[in-house]
């Protein structure tokens, strides 16, 4: 589009700097004064109009008294005064005029418009013609380039952008582990070799996303020091068949040109995806892309020094070919970090910000379980934003627990008020999601309980586990079904009706209870697992969901999701009923401060009075 426009305005100031050529070279009396006859002429001379006459040649330029101009023309061999006796007129006529005589210029240009109108022309049709064979050439180049591989070549010294160690990694250590073998073998493959070691030809890293997979990989570039080809998987395939196959020849053949190197394929899913039989006929694009990988990464040249190393957080869906031993033969898991990992990540992302002495990072680390790397960095990055939007010259403790919430749920929304009827289900809902988790051992632990509105949520509860955990029983998969019906059981006790304000926490309580029956074996069913598997359809793995029990059993599972859900609203609604005096203490000062926090929580769910602010929070309707 670009090269259109210039070609556009190059066309445009051609034809203007012509228009201009014709404008300066076209005669004279083209451009100004109208011919009159000699007739005329003679007659304006006998009444006396004429002020002044120029003879040049055949032309006769004429000035009027008037201050009008005009020009004639006389036979070109006959002198004037001939050419007025043939009218009647003599020399008298011409004693009160100015008469100038002025030799023709025989050395006028106007010889040369002939000539332009035959050069120009031809001059157009050639120009127009060298812009044509110029985009030819352009385009034949760019097909050519449109079949090279657009990896990005790290490694070199020339890296744009932070470059990222080892060291500026925090947790992930076995994962660590794992790729610095990769970077010794390439720094002193000789050791390995002696040994009659093979250093893997694929590493797959695995994990959930934001827990590093391409900063791992982007680390591998900048520790091993050789040249690093990193691509997205996306990148591959293209509209025209064929262009996935021939952009993995072009960067493999651009990676051994510079071995030993490594290949970085980020989002392996997008073209590694199982393949599907009699789909396509064989010449669906994807596939043929996938195919050239597998010939490429274990063909038959053996001895290569390039080392592939692919990112994704879908292994299920890869195809088998992809991770036998030959191929991505090595597979590292990232998982998400715990309380340390946390802590040392917080760190990393804390090193080069103003920290006030009362910011404690492990407290950061308990508040935010289930947080990954990314989310930590994002937490860190709003805590800055808080502070400087304060006017603040370090960022508080504070900062960094009002970006939790926002993390979490979303800014608050200072301009949704509520109304007094909506505080108040609000108010007894929250308070009753905090009751029940305080009330039952296996709950987790209420941090904090507000009405102030975050993102989509009137209202929330934040709790958190006691200690950090990878497994969970079923006496707290209960305690959860019983925590989140708290605040619809305590609105039909307060209200005697629901509201909408229950709906999210009825879907996640419908999907818990199915989990429980049909995943985790936890029903009287017994320890089968009734999960749904992917069903194949023309599409591949997008086609849907394929059930593999019976009727018969679909019915009973019915029942023991209704079972568990009647069972922890019975449960629900019996603390609630016992501990109502104290339900309506905690909505009440959740009514006049809107927000509570843990201590002093605490205090209200043990019985203890709270001293009541006089004025209470304002907020500004805008």
């Amino acid at each position: 589009m670009k090269k259109f426009l210039q070609n556009f305005i190059l066309v445009i100031l051609i034809f203007l700097l012509i228009s201009g050529v014709f404008a300066l070279l076209r005669p004279q009396e083209f451009k100004k004064d109208k011919e009159i006859p000699f007739s005329q002429f003679t007659k304006d001379l006998d009444q006396g109009k004429i002020k002044e006459i120029k003879i040049e040649g055949e032309k006769i330029s004429i000035l009027y008294k008037s201050g009008e101009k005009s020009f004639s023309r006389k036979e070109k061999e006959v002198s004037l005064f001939e050419a007025l006796e043939n009218y009647g007129l003599g020399k008298e006529n011409l004693q009160n005029i100015i008469v100038k005589v002025e030799e023709e210029k025989e050395g006028s240009l106007i010889w040369l418009i002939p000539l332009l109108t035959i050069l120009i022309p031809l001059l157009i049709l050639g120009g127009f013609f060298f812009i044509i064979f110029k985009q030819a050439k352009t385009g034949a180049s760019q097909t050519f380039s449109f079949l090279k591989s657009p990896a990005k070549l790290f490694g070199t010294g020339k890296t744009e952008g932070e470059k990222v160690f080892f060291k500026d990694i925090a947790d992930l250590k076995e994962a660590k582990e794992e790729v610095k073998e990769v970077v010794d073998f390439l720094k002193n493959p000789k050791k390995f070799w002696k040994m009659g070691a093979r250093i893997p030809r694929g590493v797959l890293l695995v994990g959930l996303p934001g827990t590093g997979k391409t900063m791992l990989a982007r680390a591998v570039a900048n520790e091993s020091k050789v040249p690093f080809f990193s691509i997205v998987g996306s990148a591959f395939v293209e509209l025209f068949v064929g262009v996935g196959s021939a952009r993995v020849r072009s960067l493999f053949e651009t990676a051994k040109k510079s071995q030993p190197s490594i290949i970085f394929i980020d989002e392996l899913d997008a073209i590694g995806k199982v393949r599907m039989p009699g789909i396509g006929g064989g010449h669906e694009e994807r596939e043929q892309t996938l195919n050239q990988i597998l010939a490429e990464m274990d063909g038959f040249e053996k001895d290569t020094g390039v080392i592939v190393i692919a990112a994704t957080n879908r292994p299920e869906q890869l195809d088998p070919a992809l991770l036998r031993p030959g191929r991505f033969d090595r597979r590292i898991i990232l998982d998400l970090p715990d309380v340390k990992g946390r802590e040392g990540i917080l760190k990393i992302h804390c090193r080069e910000k103003p920290l006030a002495l009362n910011v404690n990072l492990k407290e950061i680390a308990e508040r935010t379980p289930g947080f990954s790397g990314a989310d930590l960095a994002n937490l860190v990055n709003e805590a800055a934003i808080f502070a400087a939007r304060r006017n603040k010259k370090q960022i508080y403790q504070e900062e960094f627990l009002e970006s939790i919430e926002k993390v979490l749920l979303g800014p608050e929304r200072k301009s949704h008020l509520l109304s007094k009827k909506e505080k108040e289900i609000a108010a007894f809902h929250e308070a009753g999601h905090a009751l029940i988790a305080h009330s039952i051992p296996e709950a987790e632990v209420v941090r904090k309980v507000s009405i102030v509105a975050r993102g989509l949520t009137a209202g929330y509860t934040l709790a958190l586990p006691k200690k950090e955990r990878r497994i969970k029983t079923k006496s707290e998969f209960l305690a959860e079904l019983s925590v989140l019906l708290g605040g619809y059981c305590a609105e039909r006790l307060k209200f005697k009706e629901i509201s909408t304000g229950a709906a999210n926490d009825l879907e996640k309580v419908s999907i818990l209870a199915r989990s429980l029956v049909t995943k985790f074996g936890m029903s009287k069913l017994g320890p089968i697992s009734f999960d749904q598997r992917e069903s194949l359809s023309f599409w591949g793995w997008e086609g849907g969901k394929e059930r593999n029990y019976s009727e018969k059993i679909a019915a009973q599972i019915d029942k023991e999701i209704e079972r568990f859900i009647k069972e922890a609203e019975k449960k629900t609604m019996g603390i609630l009923q016992k501990k109502r005096k104290t339900l309506e203490r905690i909505a009440n000062v959740l009514i006049e401060k809107e927000t509570i926090e843990k201590e002093e929580f605490e205090k209200l769910a043990k019985g203890s009075k709270i001293k009541k602010k006089k004025t209470q929070r304002k907020r500004v309707k805008k």
